[in-house]
């Protein structure tokens, strides 16, 4: 169950429209189920005048309110609106049932505290089997204003144990730390302009990119600067130092014509600008470090392959920085990958935006590494061949299904579902990317004896997982990659030994294609130590493909 709580200070209005046809005529029985002395006048079950009734209905909640007004007493906004809805699928509850559920609703909340007879006045109506809304004012029977501070998480609370009690789909609930949702008023103006998501999301994901590609906040505002249709207003001390922007988009007006303005922690809790000072100031560059000779592709690769170690570990902090750098990473590829895939690596990068974020408190260092490989891959240009972006793909799937269980260990559930949302649009395009890359080594299987030799070896370094990598269609891709390597001095069992042990193989679905990518970067990588090797004295075996010499087999290196 869903609880949405409101203030006014115009319980007429609030009647008329509880009573009324509602703004797309969705209140098609509206009817009390309850009330604060179970008496109160109903105009949806009236022979008499409608109108009539509904003015005794406002007179009599409004009582106490005019009572205290006259002491100088009343609270300016005096009305409390809750409405409750079920789920879609959840089973029909009772008229009963449903004033039960408001009455533990306005107990919890302070509004009509159990055994209380000086609570407040209040009404239950009901407008369709799925959902009810609750009308209350707020000056208590001694004209004393009611005690309702943090009436939504004690309601929400309440309504997880109904969930339970009567049998009902249990709302995975968050922990304050979400982006805003679009106000209705928001999706419907975009509806109007022909658009899928509200200028709040689409202002959100634009700033959000930007963060993943800056190395200072001034950059930050830059290339925001420099995007289509958006609009930057910065705000500085006077000394010149930046003090916060706001954001509109080129179009999105009110009704006096002006720019509809959202400032960073209005799009989400981690867009204040001293949030995204404070993310870049821990995860910037080192003085003195150097140019790394690794591809930033592979240090950003290798940097995602050890996401889920991090998260087995007990430092939730660095864990949670970790989590946030990888969410910038999947911000930053819609603009590295091919046309045909960004529009599901922008869902992928929507979705895990949840889980980028929770009560645990990120020290961003700890994700220095991928955040600078993140930089640097969008400085230069990207690789045309696909095998990178299918390598870090597959790492990423991997982290998405970590991360999903480190937030269920923490009952972050919002959290968890959104990473195992993303999981499934990585998914998605791994399988589009990954195609030709895994084809084009395939093409190039070694002799059978060789391949033979190395399906030896699976069964001697991951037996749990052998018959599965052999019948996986990206075998023959991995005999390749494990032939190339030999070809440059590689010991294959070795290399398959430290491959495997890199991370578990359970979770992946392509165990050949999984193994095939971690084979190549650690072939590839000049920084990564090399211990796989054959030892001096020794020459390792080479196996040409049929029609293929060895030096044509050794020519076939570091794609």
């Amino acid at each position: 169950m869903i609880a949405k709580i409101g203030s006014g200070k115009d319980t007429a209005g609030l009647i008329r429209y509880l009573y009324g046809p509602g703004r797309a005529n969705e209140h098609t029985d509206p009817h009390l189920v309850a009330s604060w002395d179970g008496f109160a006048p109903d105009p949806g079950r009236t022979d008499d005048n409608v109108t009539a009734t509904r003015k005794l209905l406002v007179a009599d909640l409004d009582l106490h309110v005019k009572q205290a007004r006259r002491l100088g007493r009343a609270p300016k906004q005096h009305v409390w609106h809750c409405s409750i809805r079920a789920a879609p699928e959840d089973r029909t509850l009772s008229d009963a049932e449903w004033a039960t559920i408001a009455r533990r609703v306005l107990a919890v909340a302070g509004i009509a505290p159990d055994e209380d007879p000086d609570g407040c006045r209040w009404i239950a109506v009901r407008h369709a089997a799925d959902h009810i809304h609750i009308a209350a004012t707020t000056v208590r029977g001694d004209l004393r204003p009611a005690r309702h501070w943090n009436d939504y998480l004690t309601a929400d609370k309440e309504l997880a144990a109904v969930e339970k009690e009567y049998g009902l789909r249990q709302v995975r609930r968050g922990d304050r730390t979400a982006a805003k949702r679009p106000t209705r008023a928001e999706r419907e103006k975009a509806r109007r302009s022909g658009h899928a998501t509200t200028a709040r999301e689409r202002l959100r994901t634009t700033a959000r990119t930007a963060v993943a590609a800056a190395a200072s906040p001034e950059e930050f505002l830059a290339l925001l600067t420099t995007t289509d249709s958006v609009l930057v207003e910065a705000q500085r001390f006077p000394s010149g130092d930046l003090r916060g922007y706001k954001l509109a988009l080129k179009g999105d007006t009110n009704a006096a014509g002006e720019p509809i303005w959202y400032s960073g922690s209005k799009l989400a809790p981690d867009l204040s600008l001293p949030k995204i000072q404070q993310r870049l100031e821990a995860t910037a560059s080192q003085p003195g470090t150097g140019r790394s000779r690794t591809s930033p592709w592979h240090q950003a690769i290798t940097a995602t392959e050890r996401i889920p170690h991090h998260l087995d570990q007990v430092d939730d902090e660095a864990a949670q920085a970790q989590l946030a750098a990888f969410g910038e990473a999947l911000d930053a590829l819609p603009l590295l990958a091919p046309q045909n895939m960004r529009p599901e690596l922008r869902q992928a990068a929507t979705a895990f935006e949840r889980a980028t974020r929770s009560r645990v408190q990120a020290e961003h260092h700890h994700a220095r590494t991928l955040r600078g490989a993140v930089r640097a891959m969008l400085r230069e240009p990207s690789p045309k061949d696909g095998a990178a972006l299918a390598m870090l793909l597959d790492a990423a799937i991997l982290v998405t299904l970590a991360a999903a269980r480190w937030h269920q260990l923490r009952h972050h559930d919002q959290q968890a579902a959104a990473a195992q949302q993303s999981h499934l649009h990585l998914q998605t395009t791994y399988d589009q990317t990954a195609v030709a890359p895994l084809a084009a080594l395939a093409h190039h299987k070694p002799a059978a004896p060789t391949v033979e030799r190395f399906a030896a070896l699976i069964y001697e370094t991951a037996p749990a997982h052998a018959q599965p990598i052999l019948e996986d269609p990206a075998w023959h891709a991995l005999a390749s990659a494990l032939a190339d390597a030999e070809a440059t001095g590689h010991q294959p069992a070795k290399l398959l030994q430290r491959a495997a042990d890199q991370r578990s193989l359970d979770d992946t679905r392509s165990p050949a294609g999984t193994l095939t990518w971690r084979i190549r970067r650690i072939t590839q990588s000049r920084d990564t130590p090399d211990r796989t090797r054959a030892t001096p004295g020794t020459r390792p075996a080479r196996h040409a493909p049929h029609g293929q010499s060895t030096a044509e087999t050794q020519g076939r290196r570091r794609r």
